[in-house]
């Protein structure tokens, strides 16, 4: 089957170097508009992929991202903020990057290419059929996402797919797809730009409604966030005083005491 790979067509834009920084700016923006859009065009296929990643959740089961360059290290970026966040186990939810750690901030030359890493990389953390993987590929059709996913279904662990791309191989590999069709970039084939936004979004939605799924929140409060700061200390002391109706003294000393929110506010309502 074939396809177009919309983010990599000619921009409408030309000559970008002759406009200003307004002009760039604004023409910028104005494409931005267009992702939210975008998006809102795939919910009922996110809707379908976090109800089995909260089943797979609630049963034992992990949460694996798997990408290259920008894609890659929108996963880890994800990954990395849920146990601050939500207060979940930092092998809850894993991003992996092709390439490895040093990709993350340098690209690796053609470690996007090579269709066998990915299940060597995911064997590492004793991958099984109680997780799920998702492949994130702006353009649907990186080797190292694609080969990861394949293997993946041959050992039966449900897969997904996040691309920017209709029709491409990422929308037809995996269980779940999700296409976020955001059309050409501002700057051709720049998949940092629309595509990377659209991404960043999903897996925003991804993670946060699976950890509200899983009763990472109370009300609208990250009542499990770990407190790794004054800021979020002072954040936890208010979350307190707000739910429970005390002093800011009394507050801190609860936290202070039972060393989370939830544990906190549990221990007053429940020695009431």
């Amino acid at each position: 089957m074939s396809f177009t790979k919309t983010t990599e067509q000619a921009s409408k834009y030309e000559h970008l170097e002759q406009m200003t920084v307004n002009e760039l700016l604004t023409n910028i923006n104005n494409e931005d508009k267009l992702v939210p859009l975008a998006v809102e065009k795939a919910l009922p296929q996110i809707e379908k992929l976090i109800s089995i990643v909260v089943e797979k959740m609630k049963n034992g089961g992990r949460l694996f991202y798997i990408g290259a360059g920008t894609s890659g290290r929108l996963g880890i970026v994800d990954a990395s903020e849920c146990p601050p966040t939500f207060g979940v186990p930092f092998d809850l939810v894993i991003g992996i990057i092709a390439g490895g750690d040093t990709a993350i901030r340098k690209a690796v030359e053609f470690a996007e290419d090579d269709k066998e890493q990915a299940w060597t990389d995911l064997q590492a953390y004793h991958i099984n059929e109680n997780d799920v993987v998702i492949g994130i590929a702006a353009s649907g059709t990186t080797p190292y996402v694609l080969g990861g996913l394949e293997a993946c279904k041959k050992h039966n662990i449900i897969t997904g797919g996040i691309t920017c791309n209709a029709g491409s191989p990422l929308a037809l590999i995996p269980d779940y797809p999700i296409e976020v069709v955001v059309g050409p970039e501002f700057v051709t084939g720049s998949s940092r730009m629309k595509a990377g936004t659209a991404q960043k979004l999903v897996l925003n939605m991804i993670s946060t409604a699976t950890m509200i799924q899983l009763g990472r929140v109370k009300g609208n409060k990250m009542v499990d966030m770990q407190l790794s700061n004054v800021k979020l200390i002072d954040r936890g002391v208010r979350m307190i005083m707000n739910e429970i109706s005390v002093s800011y003294e009394t507050a801190t000393e609860l936290l202070k005491k039972h060393g989370s929110v939830r544990k906190a506010i549990n221990h007053f309502q429940n020695n009431q």
